[in-house]
């Protein structure tokens, strides 16, 4: 038993050192294969300049809507892709604050979108656009606007200015012309702080804007064989998309969503922002077209048309400045004439008087009329002496400041 046990002991150690010679060589050849193909890659890189090839595993990830949105052109309020075999049109929703409805609105919110998932008969893909607010453009417009109210306080304020030193304005007409340079003075003033209070708001780059599109494509291949040019295709594919267009606008009403279909520049604006991320936020699509970015070259404006504009601008506010000192001037006119004729009143009168006197002699007699006018003339020759002097010079001063 003893001898068994031994030779069993003995081949157990010999099957061991047989396994483990087995596995050093299996080790030195490994190593010696990848020290083999790592000598042929550093030379088949040094001989053709090539990179060691790496194994490509495939990827799996969601569509991009930049994919989806590959075009051709915008034709017809339509985005026209492979080459006029399908057309897009798209649908601009309004969103809703669906977190302070009641539960009420909720689900009628619910059962009206239902409705509209069942209705659909056609894909359609639903894509969020986020945008920065950039306040630019109605920065540019208030600025304008604030301008032509400066431009106009300017002028009141110089017509204001010539009433005070003409001297031939009431106090009731000077305190009109004030209040309303006031008017304009506060109208100007409130223009300039809504500038700053809207610049304030755009240099703010977390203010951003959620808009909701539904995006409708259609297959020319959906018209079967057909015998009808790229025009005619075009017109039936606009029919076809505008119809359910509005079948999608129909039906998002019943959740309380207002849509409407995108035109054209719209869908420009919406390719810009889309493929534009960055730049879109401060470098709108409205300045990239005002720059002309789209042209293959550009000149600067004309030096004798801006010449022509400044000299015209230039007439027309001293041609402005010369209309009002004339009227001034010619109310000025006036008032004399004015003061005048209430100087001459009496002798107008008394000569009116006299006139009538004579017309009618026949009827009243002739020693009548002879008294009635030589009394005429007595009061008209008192009243010439009491108005001489300083006091005619009263009187004129009156009138004036009347």
């Amino acid at each position: 038993m003893d001898s068994i046990k031994l030779l069993t002991m003995i081949l157990m150690i010999i099957l061991g050192i047989m396994l483990m010679l087995l596995i050093v060589l299996g080790i030195v050849f490994i190593t010696s294969k990848m020290g083999k193909k790592q000598e042929e890659e550093i030379r088949d890189i040094q001989n053709n300049n090539k990179t060691p090839k790496t194994k490509k595993f495939k990827e799996y990830r969601t569509a991009s809507v930049l994919d989806f949105m590959e075009f051709d052109t915008i034709v017809d309020n339509m985005i026209s892709q492979k080459d006029g075999k399908r057309y897009i049109m798209v649908v601009e929703c309004q969103g809703i604050n669906y977190d302070l409805m009641s539960e009420i609105e909720k689900n009628s919110v619910e059962e009206g979108f239902i409705q509209f998932l069942n209705t659909l008969r056609h894909p359609v893909q639903i894509y969020t656009q986020t945008r920065t607010i950039n306040l630019s453009s109605s920065i540019e417009t208030y600025k304008e606007k604030v301008k032509e109210i400066e431009e106009a306080l300017q002028k009141q304020e110089a017509h204001y200015k010539q009433m005070l030193k003409a001297g031939t304005y009431t106090q009731e007409q000077l305190n009109k012309a004030y209040f309303e340079l006031t008017k304009q003075k506060n109208l100007y003033e409130y223009g300039k702080d809504i500038i700053y209070s809207t610049e304030r708001m755009s240099s703010n780059k977390n203010v951003l804007n959620k808009k909701y599109y539904v995006v409708i494509p259609y297959f020319v291949e959906e018209l079967g064989d057909n015998s009808f040019d790229k025009e005619e295709q075009r017109n039936l594919a606009f029919s076809e998309l505008y119809t359910r267009a509005q079948s999608v606008v129909r039906t998002l009403s019943v959740c309380g969503i207002n849509a409407r279909v995108m035109n054209s520049n719209e869908l420009v604006e919406l390719l810009y922002v889309a493929y534009n991320r960055d730049e879109a936020e401060s470098y709108g699509l409205e300045k990239a077209l005002k720059a002309g970015y789209d042209e293959l070259y550009s000149t600067a404006p004309d030096v004798v048309d801006k010449q022509i504009r400044a000299l015209n601008k230039q007439i027309e506010e001293e041609a402005l400045e010369l209309a009002q000192q004339k009227v001034t001037e010619a109310r000025s006119e006036k008032q004399k004439m004015l003061a005048e004729k209430r100087l001459k009143k009496r002798d107008l009168i008394g000569e009116l008087a006299e006139l009538m006197i004579n017309e009618n002699t026949p009827v009243i007699g002739e020693d009548i009329a002879k008294d009635a006018i030589e009394k005429l003339k007595e009061e008209t020759k008192e009243e010439g002496g009491k108005g001489s002097g300083k006091e005619r010079q009263k009187r004129v001063r009156k009138t004036k400041t009347a």
